[in-house]
């Protein structure tokens, strides 16, 4: 299933890099204006879905035993990120509020460009980070997270998602035919309270209440509080609002991934409240290869649920015989899911025919449809 190493540990590395161009364009866009305002939407959205249709797949696989030392510039994307994504946001909160050549519209414009640089690689690099061992990677998933106000989003994917995912128990799992606009305030609120119950519980057992310092919701709220008011302190309240609006856009980018990951998926009901074990047909995947350089290896997301801990460039690829495939890449699917018409049409045969193909002895999907939507369409 794994190949060796053909290129060198730089040069595999390299594509993944192909992020830092983001910062150079989010310059450009505030200095310029106008129509330069639209580069960075279209370039994650557009042009690494164009690259998808150029490139094509990638279906080799690293060594999964590699040696942490051949992995040294891949983890230097991860650690050098969020130093570069704090000064790209305070420098454009700056920039932004003493411009003369930026009008309201323009800012709130901007700003969404960098919301989605902050929500479509800060938090996935967040996520890389937060699953790692190394207490320094750990702190630096919190600093990202806190720039987009989405701190919890550590606690309820570490200890909900992965252990809850396609049972009702877990908010991330889109519900068969729930829409994404259904979808999106659903897990705003559920998410909150899921992962601060989660650190809550933990706490009980071990005899001690929420409010004990060792919850890291103290350390969410204090990151979060600290970002705040740089912003005030740069920008002023308009720069506050800036930073709120790109925070929302972040959290809109990453609940997109996280519908599309699981959507209509659930887990075989056992009896008595367990499920089946999390298998690689719990998951959705692309093997699309630059937005996989784009995402790091996001998009081979069976094997992440499988090995939590790997790092990004020894995550496997599946093959449509053991793992659901998505028909495009992250940034084409997303935007798909923004319709949700077009989104049934495209995605509802492919589960149901998922559902034909890995439970066949299902007949009657609608206690499933009951459990994961309160108000399920007809199949």
């Amino acid at each position: 299933m794994s190949t060796s190493l053909k290129l060198s540990p730089l040069a595999h590395a390299l594509p993944f890099w192909a992020t830092i161009l983001l910062i150079p364009l989010a310059i450009i866009s505030a200095t310029l204006g106008g129509w330069a305002l639209l580069l960075l939407p279209v370039m994650t959205w557009l042009f690494f879905s164009f690259l998808d249709a150029v490139l094509g797949l990638e279906l080799s696989n690293q060594d999964p035993a590699m040696e942490e030392s051949h992995l040294k510039w891949h983890k230097a994307i991860t650690l050098t990120w969020a130093p570069i994504q704090f000064l790209l946001i305070y420098w454009t909160i700056w920039y932004a509020t003493s411009a003369d050549h930026l009008s309201g519209f323009e800012m709130i414009l901007l700003f969404f460009g960098i919301g989605v640089i902050t929500g479509t690689v800060g938090i996935n690099y967040s996520h890389e980070l937060m699953h790692q061992k190394d207490k320094g990677e750990r702190f630096m998933a919190d600093a990202l997270l806190g720039m987009v106000l989405y701190s919890h989003f550590r606690s309820e994917h570490l200890l909900v998602h992965h252990r809850y995912i396609g049972t009702p128990r877990d908010p991330v799992t889109a519900r068969y035919n729930e829409g994404f606009h259904r979808f999106f305030p659903r897990v705003l609120i559920s998410c909150l309270k899921s992962g601060f119950k989660a650190e809550a519980d933990m706490l009980e057992r071990k005899g001690k209440p929420w409010t004990d310092l060792s919850n890291p919701f103290w350390r969410y709220w204090g990151l979060q509080a600290y970002f705040l008011l740089l912003a005030v302190l740069i920008g002023g309240w308009v720069g506050v609002l800036l930073f709120l609006w790109q925070a929302l856009v972040a959290v809109w980018q990453l609940e997109l991934v996280n519908y599309i990951e699981h959507y209509g998926l659930t887990r075989k009901h056992l009896g008595d409240g367990k499920y089946e074990h999390v298998l690689p047909r719990h998951s959705w995947n692309a093997a699309h290869k630059a937005s996989n350089w784009l995402l790091l290896n996001l998009q081979r997301h069976s094997d992440h649920h499988y090995k939590p801990s790997r790092r990004f460039p020894l995550l496997q690829n599946y093959t449509d015989a053991d793992a659901p495939q998505l028909p495009y890449g992250y940034p084409l699917m997303t935007m798909a899911a923004l319709v949700p018409p077009l989104w049934r049409r495209m995605m509802n045969p492919r589960v149901r025919r998922w559902r034909q193909m890995y439970y066949p002895e299902i007949s009657d999907w609608k206690p499933y449809n009951k459990a994961l939507n309160p108000q399920p369409r007809q199949a």
